[in-house]
């Protein structure tokens, strides 16, 4: 990341990968995970409502650092930090979006799943990256395998981790913090059960690294 912003890596153990149908629910949903301790927020934008969601979060909650992912083009770069977007993810990388996202002034975290890939932004000064799909890309013994011939590089472990793996990751001495979906079940969504999501993000954000 290229940022004077704190690593979005250190800001908690478990980042929420948020999937908003509706941007009226993003700044109680915003409110309720930051109240438990998860203040990094990554709003994907798979949805209509995604960058209505950011900026919601963005002017009305500024005790969270609002992201946005599933970036993949340097057209959703510029709309997401036009957005007021805090930080981009992307769930892999070509030089065409790498330009884009280093060029956003904001951090980013670059999605990667090969050894190759990870040895390319090396070259290219970037440390600070997205492990996706993690848990069908090899999980946590690939990437302790990785630690040793590159320890300069640190991720984000995300797709498919849980409550139950989540600090197997922690514990690697070159994950910061992984991303997840557990602390927003679709049930307590539809309900807006923002008490039940911030409980949930309350036992996350307990989770520690080493």
């Amino acid at each position: 990341m290229t940022s004077a912003l704190p690593s979005v890596l250190d800001l908690a153990p478990v980042v929420p990968v948020v999937v908003i149908e509706s941007a009226a629910d993003a700044v109680p949903l915003a409110r309720a995970l930051v109240a438990g301790g998860l203040p990094a927020i990554e709003v994907t934008l798979r949805t209509p409502a995604a960058l209505d969601a950011i900026r919601a979060i963005a002017a009305e909650v500024p005790d969270a650092v609002v992201g946005a992912g599933t970036v993949i083009s340097a057209a959703g770069v510029a709309d997401a930090v036009g957005a007021g977007a805090r930080f981009l993810v992307s769930p892999g990388w070509t030089e065409s979006l790498l330009d884009a996202m280093t060029s956003s002034g904001v951090p980013f975290l670059p999605g990667v799943s090969t050894t190759s890939e990870v040895v390319a932004l090396l070259e290219r000064g970037v440390r600070e990256m997205k492990f996706f799909p993690a848990e069908a890309a090899g999980g946590v013994p690939y990437l302790k395998s990785l630690s040793g011939p590159l320890p300069h590089a640190r991720f984000c472990p995300t797709g498919g981790v849980s409550l139950a793996s989540a600090p197997s990751y922690l514990s690697l001495p070159n994950v910061g913090c992984v991303g997840g979906t557990w602390m927003l079940p679709a049930d307590a969504l539809a309900a807006r059960d923002w008490a039940r999501i911030e409980s949930l993000a309350r036992e996350a954000a307990e989770l520690r690294t080493r």
